[in-house]
């Protein structure tokens, strides 16, 4: 089949070749592909003409990486050409699968393949997997199977020196050295600049509020200095979202942005990294899981649609409409005001070049000016990422354009020439080489004449040596960032500027205010993303401007929103100053949580409206939006006052009869206190104790607590009375509602409290079953289950890692879990009523093995504390989250014991775990 496809391609090129004696066609014109480039082009598009049904479901650069690794004519006959796919020594390619639908089958076919998984997004039917390129055609065969692409690819919006080596990738070794030398170092604490340029700290010491009773929480690659800025003092704790920490630091530095100008509010993260439908996932989640007031990201993936809102732009359409605040940055990708423009957008025009005997005509950059089938690009655009993107729905593109990568001798370097057919979305993509002299062609394989948008991201268009002229327009700025509700944020220098130029040539970087405040003469970062971004289409594919998807048709979203601070120092290593708008966005986030803090309950558009109205105007709303904030303005505009935040404390329950247990048939003091968390004093509390459960009852329903300052706790009792027809264990809930003045009140907790004795008699349930490996860096994990019979409610739990000799081993036989870098794995117990507690989250480092450990509450040292030097792990240990939250459920039937393996390279199994559990008895 192959060496047919070799024999098609030959006659393909001899097809190419000129039958007249007319003179070679140069490779500097301008009007014309040269004759090496159309050969070329026209190879490449017999391919595409004779693919089958399934490769028409795979991404075209997959399609000729499989064939060319496989037929050496066909290799020979496209020599320099890059597909830019990633195959690892193994053979294998990181891919998404779409698909109609996430199944088990699905799971366990790409498994069957040779294929690792790597994340599963059910709500996204996605797949992300490592699998061999030789299956992709076999994979994509399937019926429920959409697509098969390259990975989508995605970057933060930081801005680092171009002209710095590649940082050489960092072994777990290494890693995980830096990380603890780093925990043991003195830590002095810096501030951002952005928070005196920004006038926060002014704002807090004016109107006291610290964003108490607010939720920030930040998207981006990791936070491995997470735990090192903690126990150093710079950050708080974090809520992060169960295997969801990522890789690398921008979230640490992010986090620390929004503490330094926020210092009251809690903070939670969840990376971005894991692929397109995980970030949506994740959005989602902070949202309904972590209840995020404000969310902030900083990443862009290089698949996001211009003219559509996608799956990331509808995740964060669900969030905003559910009453989140959501601001991302508006990109490093420049802008034609500043000349670092390397976007075009318009309709596209026929040039009437066609080219070979497939491939189409080629699009007219130039117009009505004359003819030019090229946008060239700057010497410093090597190694970008280039996209193209026209005006038809995502998943109905029925009209096909190509994208192809040239050098100054006229050769095609790299391609993209996806079939579009009605089925698959309106994007190419390629990335640029090291040659001289690159330039960009556009052709329209067929179709109708669609509106354009081409993007070298990072990169410039720039007149060339050989005569082509530069054509660049405003609008780079695109995707979930440019969401109809969510804050796209500019950036401009807080304090020194850019210490390098993005391009040699560059004229000097604008410096900040610091220490002195943000005003009209801010310069905003010469890489900041412009605007304004044309839509064309609902987020459901169904047309804003039916009829019109030309130059004239669609809506404007004016983009970016506002202009914030970068440049700006933390204590993370490697981001200290912190450029780009990834630095940007943080600091428009934390501002908006001060809002919030200080206004309770003020609506988004109320938000919306402080934040762009006292905003400082910056001249050019297409790279500044509405201007640059001062956090005294927005809070002067909207009012705002310290909040007391009074929260009910877990009470303590004292059986009137002197039994140290809650017993049936009981009458029993209630101990409540509540603390005032928040920056205003709490006047007038009271409480209001009630219970959901049958039959018990609480006297008296209210007290009074008076006046709690700030940081205070103030302590009432009450009485209850437990019904004598209450089972043993199941759990009395109350329920504490406390008011006080303030527009935080009331709040509410819920406290559950077993009723009868804790049996001192401990039974073991033991895990019976064959060793089971735990798969590589795999989201599904591995399972083991243990069924338990004859206890009633638990009144205690714990889990054992057990095993017979403890060593360090590798693939040991003796220990309970047996694995080369425990730091790697996330363990978590759930109970037959679904109740899941987390036992042990990426803690360990490099230690081999968990053996003989116990995860118990009542534990004086928590697992998240171990080191590498401790393996294997033994003795007792407080788990991650409290089992306690499993106690009162009823015991009998299965419960499952989980290990996932969050990062690659290491392997191991689940051998020897169990439960030890406590029932109740009669007092």
């Amino acid at each position: 089949m192959l060496a047919a496809g070799a024999a098609c391609l030959l006659a393909a090129l001899g097809a190419a070749t000129p039958a007249s004696a007319d003179p070679p066609k140069k490779a500097g014109s301008g009007a014309e592909f040269s004759d090496t480039a159309a050969r070329q082009i026209a190879a490449l598009q017999k391919i595409k003409q004779s693919q089958s049904k399934a490769d028409s479901k795979v991404d075209s650069v997959l399609t000729v990486e499989r064939k060319t690794r496989s037929d050496r004519a066909l290799n020979s006959s496209l020599p320099g050409l890059h597909t830019g796919v990633a195959v690892s020594d193994k053979g294998t390619v990181l891919v998404d699968i779409r698909a109609d639908k996430v199944s088990d089958d699905l799971v366990g076919a790409i498994r069957k393949a040779g294929g690792g998984i790597r994340a599963v997004s059910p709500a996204n039917r996605t797949v992300r997997a490592e699998v061999p390129l030789a299956s992709v055609e076999q994979l994509a065969g399937r019926g429920d199977v959409r697509r098969v692409e390259t990975a989508s690819e995605a970057w933060t919006e930081r801005v680092t020196d171009p002209k710095a080596p590649p940082a050489k990738p960092e072994s777990k070794e290494a890693k995980a050295a830096r990380i603890s030398a780093m925990a043991k170092q003195a830590i002095t604490k810096l501030t951002s600049e952005g928070d005196q340029a920004h006038a926060a700290a002014d704002a807090r010491q004016n109107f006291h509020v610290t964003g108490v009773g607010v939720k920030l929480c930040a998207l981006s690659d990791g936070v491995d200095s997470l735990a090192a800025m903690q126990s150093g003092g710079v950050l708080p704790a974090v809520d992060v979202l169960p295997t969801q920490e990522g890789s690398g630091d921008e979230g640490t530095a992010m986090l620390q942005i929004l503490h330094d100008l926020a210092p009251g509010a809690s903070l939670g993260f969840a990376t971005a990294f894991n692929g397109d439908a995980s970030f949506a996932d994740n959005i989602r989640a902070l949202r309904t899981q972590s209840r995020c007031d404000v969310i902030v990201d900083d990443v862009l993936y290089f698949n996001e649609s211009p003219f559509q809102d996608g799956l990331i732009a509808k995740a964060v359409n669900d969030v905003t409409a559910a009453g989140a605040l959501y601001f991302s940055s508006a990109g490093n990708e420049g802008s034609v005001g500043a000349g670092t423009s390397g976007h075009w957008e318009g309709d596209f025009v026929d040039s009437g070049k066609g080219v070979g005997k497939f491939a189409g005509t080629a699009h007219n950059f130039a117009g009505s000016a004359g003819t030019q089938i090229y946008d060239p690009l700057s010497a410093g655009s090597a190694n970008k990422p280039v996209t193209l993107f026209w005006s038809d729905p995502l998943g109905a593109s029925g009209n096909d354009y190509d994208l192809y990568l040239l050098n100054s001798a006229g050769t095609v370097v790299a391609f993209s020439q996806n079939i579009q057919d009605g089925t698959q979305d309106p994007y190419e993509r390629l990335n640029t080489t090291f040659d001289a002299g690159l330039r960009l062609a556009v052709v329209k394989f067929k179709g109708d004449n669609r509106y354009l948008s081409l993007d070298v991201l990072r990169g410039r268009f720039a007149d060339s040596t050989d005569g082509l002229k530069k054509y660049a327009t405003p609008g780079v700025t695109r995707g979930h960032s440019a969401a109809k509700d969510a804050f796209s944020v500019a950036a401009a220098p807080a304090a020194g500027p850019l210490p390098f130029s993005l391009e040699p040539g560059d004229p000097p970087n604008p410096t900040g205010p610091y220490p002195g405040r943000f005003g009209a003469n801010t310069q905003l970062e010469r890489f900041s993303s412009d605007g304004p971004r044309r839509v064309f289409f609902n987020a459901d594919g169904t047309p804003l401007t039916p009829g019109n998807v030309s130059a004239s048709g669609g809506q404007v979203r004016q983009k970016p929103d506002l202009t914030a601070a970068d440049g700006t120092q933390s204590n993370v290593p490697g981001f200290s100053p912190f450029f780009g708008t990834s630095a940007a966005a943080p600091h428009a986030a934390a501002i908006a949580g001060l809002v919030l803090s200080g206004n309770p309950g003020l609506s988004p558009a109320d938000v919306r409206d402080a934040l762009t109205k006292t905003a400082i105007p910056l001249g050019d709303p297409g790279r500044a939006g509405a201007g640059v904030l001062l956090a005294t303005d927005v809070l002067a505009y909207t009012g705002a006052s310290p909040q007391p935040l009074a929260l009910p404390q877990r009470p303590t329950v004292t059986d009137n009869s002197g039994s140290p247990y809650l017993l049936p048939g009981s009458t029993a003091t209630v101990s409540l206190p509540v603390h005032n968390g928040g920056d205003g004093t709490a006047v007038s509390t009271s409480v209001v104790l009630s219970s959901p459960t049958p039959g018990v009852t609480i006297a008296p329903r209210s007290k009074g607590y008076g006046t709690i300052e700030p940081g205070q706790t103030g302590v009432n009792t009450f009485t209850i009375t437990v019904p004598a027809s209450q089972e043993l264990g199941a759990p009395v809930q109350l329920v504490a509602k406390v008011s006080f003045a303030g527009s935080l009140s009331p709040k509410t907790g819920s406290f559950d409290f077993p009723v009868g004795k804790p049996s001192t008699d401990v039974k073991t349930f033991a895990y019976a079953g064959a060793a089971v490996a735990i798969p590589d860096n795999d989201p599904t994990g591995a399972t083991v289950t243990v069924p338990v019979s004859n206890l009633g409610r638990a009144s205690g739990v714990s889990v054992s890692v057990d095993g017979t000799v403890c060593s360090t081993t590798a693939q040991s036989t003796t220990v309970g879990i047996d694995h080369t870098w425990v730091g790697d794995l996330v363990g978590t117990v759930t109970s037959p009523s679904g109740q899941t507690a987390v036992l042990f989250q990426r803690n360990g480092s490099s230690g081999h093995n968990v053996c003989q450990a116990v995860f118990d509450d009542s534990a004086g040292t928590p697992f998240s504390s171990v080191t590498s030097s401790l393996a294997p792990f033994t003795g007792k240990w407080r788990p991650a989250k409290p089992l306690g939250a499993l106690v009162g459920q009823p015991a009998d039937g299965n419960w499952t014991i989980k290990v996932v393996d969050a990062a690659a390279g290491d392997t191991g199994s689940i051998r020897a775990v169990s439960l030890r559990l406590t029932g109740y008895v009669a007092g």
